[in-house]
């Protein structure tokens, strides 16, 4: 994308920046690149393969990368909430980050996919996306695709577990999350765990059993779907990341479903617009008190 490149250039030859964070071709679809030279900028790429939040860079858990100076982060409308939400939390100052928006036409499910989009390899996330051209972003680049193909791959899959008996639900997921190694590639991807030491590292006390084993598995997840309630940017990047293979999407995406039922709200690209947990309103259900 040479519109791309050129504004990356003209950032770092004039010294806006002291790196662009974006995508650059790997052994494996396209990784991200942090380019730190004029020269080095006909690196970057960006299509749909462009898969990976490039807002965790942003993270307040990434601090030794903000040592290095001013960012700029290519970012798609997805991208864009985990940075509203990251701005919301007052976790980065705004005029400490460049935000170059990208207009998106979706992107895969898998980084090494290839060809067309279609409802077999498109990313869960981009059916129905509203944020195709991020907004609140500093500069704006590329021409807006035509819309990506929709799935309801997702809501059928939530809605066939929703369909169960309680005791099938738990035998479900008790199948599925037995499968975790506890790397926490999950949270270490996802650009919302913001906190220098999680609570599943805690031992005195200890809150979540550290061994991989069913029991801190399920506590575990449980406590960060609900940690990311009302601040899941719907990225997907948890599920792409594990290596069992866990499909933690549904999890987030239902809490994400719950949380839009009851509050009438979806994370979006404005830092403004607070979310539920930071928002008190007489009128909400106060049904669970009793």
């Amino acid at each position: 994308m040479r519109e791309l490149q050129e504004l990356s250039s003209k950032l770092l030859s004039e010294g806006d920046v002291s790196v662009v964070i974006g995508y650059e071709e790997g052994p494996r679809g396209v990784r991200p690149a942090f380019i730190r030279t004029p020269e080095e900028t006909n690196r970057l790429v960006f299509d749909h393969r462009a898969v990976q939040n490039l807002a965790v860079y942003l993270s307040p858990r990434r601090a030794h990368l903000r040592k290095r100076g001013r960012p700029a982060v290519v970012i798609k409308g997805c991208d864009a909430r985990a940075v509203a939400g990251l701005l919301r939390e007052s976790q980065i100052s705004r005029d400490d980050v460049v935000l170059i928006g990208v207009r998106c036409g979706g992107v895969y499910r898998d980084p090494e996919s290839n060809g067309p989009l279609s409802e077999e390899n498109v990313a869960d996330r981009c059916t129905g996306c509203d944020l195709r051209e991020p907004g609140h972003v500093d500069h704006l680049v590329g021409e807006l695709p035509s819309e990506p193909p929709a799935t309801d791959r997702r809501k059928s899959r939530i809605a066939g577990i929703e369909a169960m008996s309680p005791e099938e639900r738990f035998d479900f997921w008790s199948s599925e999350l037995e499968r975790c190694i506890r790397c926490h590639a999950c949270r270490e991807v996802c650009p919302m765990c913001v906190c220098e030491r999680c609570v599943c590292e805690k031992t005195d006390p200890s809150w979540v059993e550290s061994s991989p084993h069913l029991r801190g598995a399920l506590a575990w997840q449980i406590t960060h779907a609900l940690h990311l309630a009302g601040r899941c940017s719907d990225c997907g990047e948890c599920e792409r990341a594990c290596p069992a293979g866990i499909p933690l999407s549904l999890i987030k995406g239902k809490v994400n479903q719950v949380v839009e039922d009851r509050f009438d709200y979806r994370a979006g690209d404005d830092p403004d617009v607070p979310s539920p947990l930071g928002d008190f309103r007489l009128e909400d259900d106060q049904e669970f008190i009793k």
